[in-house]
């Protein structure tokens, strides 16, 4: 289900225009996507703090949001076996993933780990 978000950084995705607005977009910007499912509590629970974190990253990082139901093609490309899964892109390559759902604090350290130059505010 698309929804609006609050943030301009963060966007649905489907797998047509997959190629488009997560490879090539990781090019000018580290995406991370949200592989997620509506009846998934764990996804449900994750999403809120990965809106938090975007939003404080002011435009640093992108998130793009897959919901695999709709996407089952993508899930199977990248061999996902539980939601959510977020996996992190920077020019067009994979820099990391993590599943499961986590808590705002562990989403810094994570992106600052994968990401060092990216300035995040705590």
């Amino acid at each position: 289900m698309k929804k609006p978000y609050q943030s301009p950084y963060i966007f649905d995705v489907e797998e047509s225009d997959y190629e488009e607005k997560v490879i090539r977009a990781s090019k000018l910007r580290p995406i991370m996507v949200d592989f997620w499912a509506e009846w998934c509590s764990p996804c449900l629970s994750l999403a809120p703090h990965l809106e938090r974190v975007i939003e404080e990253l002011q435009g640093a990082v992108h998130l793009a949001k897959v919901e695999v139901d709709d996407n089952m093609r993508l899930a199977g490309h990248y061999r996902l076996r539980g939601f959510p899964t977020v996996i992190l892109f920077q020019d067009g390559d994979e820099l990391g993933r993590f599943h499961g759902s986590r808590s705002s604090h562990w989403l810094r350290e994570w992106i600052a780990e994968h990401l060092p130059e990216t300035q995040l505010e705590n």
